[in-house]
């Protein structure tokens, strides 16, 4: 079996260029992966979250204090923007989330899947994929 080396090291955060959302985000956050790497994500409520392009999203619930938890992370797979904003949706009302976090710079499905990865492990502690991913 091959295996192949990922380099995963600290690149520096910025807006995605070329890949925009319809809407401008209100505010940003940075979650960091288990790497050591910062991803920008544009910060938005579930349910006034714009339709999403192939992106990798965290869900996350924020309390009364500001605080976010990390509920769940994903990625939409559909060229279909509106399909996946319903599957954030779906997905964030199942969880409890009340904002989707949406990282625009991971371009290729497996660029996707490694950033998901790297928050997941960061996140929860575990590189293993979720049914989703």
């Amino acid at each position: 079996m091959a295996a192949r080396v990922v380099n995963l090291g600290r690149q520096p955060v910025a807006p995605a260029v070329g890949r925009r959302l319809e809407r401008a985000p209100a505010r940003w956050h940075v979650w960091q992966g288990a790497s050591g790497r910062d991803y920008a994500h544009h910060v938005f409520s579930l349910i006034e979250c714009p339709p999403l392009p192939r992106a990798t999203y965290v869900l996350v619930r924020r309390d009364a204090q500001g605080r976010c938890h990390a509920l769940r992370v994903g990625f939409g797979r559909s060229d279909a923007p509106t399909l996946n904003l319903a599957e954030v949706r779906q997905k964030g009302a199942q969880a409890g989330a009340n904002e989707v976090h949406v990282h625009l710079d991971a371009a290729p499905e497996a660029e996707m899947r490694l950033v998901a990865c790297d928050l997941r492990a960061r996140l929860f502690g575990t590189l293993a994929p979720a049914a989703d991913l």
